[in-house]
């Protein structure tokens, strides 16, 4: 086990004599025993991360620590990490118990039977131990992910790497390994970096969730602490499923305005806001009201277009009423129960308590919703 440490690490690529940055001085410190995911669109560097850190990629400038070590010039087989690629990356022609010990053979002085041992104990793990005698041909793909993920645990490497481990399998399966990696991963305790552009597993998963941007670090945080209070407007959009609905507005006195609605500030929202003209204003789908009060000054009439059942909740997509033909679409999530019919007028409510505002120019966070309030719904009245 060990922390590994990130510090201000930077990847260039010469594509022809042009250079392409696809880490851009990155820095994080992961602790012991943490489980960090790495998340972001594609091509924003996570993935050239991960290799970094393993050292499939070296590094243009920073340095790599792991338990206070720089390993920047160490070979991949001397880094004690173990990683497990998207595509499995088994042994066609051995079997499991093959797979799983030729790694072992390979690097260590272990005598067979202890090999054997750490085999066994690695497939009991991981629910495979009836499986040791086949080929991965004869697996499927979930079985093919948990070899993988057990040919590394019987390394007992001071840290994981996981570049997408869960990508080739099912919804059902990917759900139910989720699971699976969380438990592993927590009885081991080994410090654990994981890629993924998925944000329910980053969600899920995670201890914390570094989000990336071209190559640039966004946020490092807890997955509600990103949700609830993001760095920027990026992260905002990026994080939650539907994303923040959002708003670039002016501000006029004590209102922001623009040509669907005017929305009245609160004197936090105006103190936050400072002498900006032009702010972005989010609210997340969850928090939107829907059948408010219409004489309330944070509700407006809106059209219903489109209803979205997901079993659960309902995703409802609204236009303001009277806009202009190309008016902005906003959406809101409701109970599963709730009936919202579509063409229906409404009354749609964005709680004050509830409102995100971004600088207009950089996307910075100006205000958000408070996450101390969020667990403790009291501290809102």
């Amino acid at each position: 086990m060990a922390e590994l440490q990130l510090d201000h690490i930077t990847k260039t690529f010469d594509d022809g004599g042009d250079e392409i940055v696809a880490v851009d001085d990155v820095s994080i410190d992961i602790e012991d025993g943490e489980f960090l995911v790495l998340v972001g669109p594609s091509g924003c560097g996570k993935s050239t991360t991960l290799r970094t850190i393993a050292g499939l990629e070296s590094i243009t400038d920073g340095d790599i620590r792991l338990d206070g070590e720089v390993i920047n010039d160490k070979r991949p087989q001397d880094r004690n990490i173990a990683m497990v690629f998207q595509s499995y990356a088994l042994y066609p022609h051995m079997t499991v118990r093959g797979n799983m010990s030729f790694g072992l053979e390979e690097s260590t002085d272990l005598s067979d039977d202890e090999i054997d041992e750490r085999v066994t104990e690695a497939t009991e793990m991981m629910g495979i131990a009836d499986l040791l005698d086949r080929k991965p041909s004869e697996l499927s793909g979930g079985q093919q992910q948990r070899v993988a993920l057990g040919r590394a645990i019987v390394r007992n490497p001071a840290a994981f790497l996981m570049d997408e481990p869960l990508a080739n399998l099912d919804a059902k399966l990917r759900a139910q390994m989720r699971t699976e990696l969380q438990r592993i991963q927590e009885e081991l305790g080994v410090t654990t970096v994981y890629v993924t552009h998925d944000q329910t597993e980053a969600m899920t998963m995670s201890d914390r969730i570094a989000i990336l941007d071209d190559g640039e670090l966004q946020q490092v945080g807890t997955p509600l602490e990103c949700y609830h209070e993001p760095a920027n407007l990026f992260v905002a959009e990026f994080i939650g499923e539907p994303s923040m609905n959002t708003f670039e507005m002016r501000v006029e006195g004590d209102s922001l305005a623009d040509d669907d609605f005017e929305y009245p500030l609160s004197a936090s929202h105006a103190d936050a806001i400072g002498d900006a003209d032009r702010v972005v204003f989010g609210v997340r789908p969850e928090d939107i009201e829907i059948d408010a009060d219409p004489e309330d000054a944070h509700s407006y009439a809106v059209d219903v277009d489109v209803v979205e059942p997901k079993g659960n909740e309902n995703y409802v997509h609204m236009t303001f009423d009277g806009a202009a033909e190309d008016r902005e679409k906003f959406v809101a999530a409701v109970g599963g129960l709730e009936r919202v019919d579509e063409g229906a007028r409404v009354v749609a409510r964005f709680p004050p308590e509830a409102v995100h505002l971004f600088d207009a120019d950089t996307g910075r966070a100006l205000h958000n919703r408070s996450l101390e309030a969020v667990e403790d719904p009291e501290l809102t009245s």
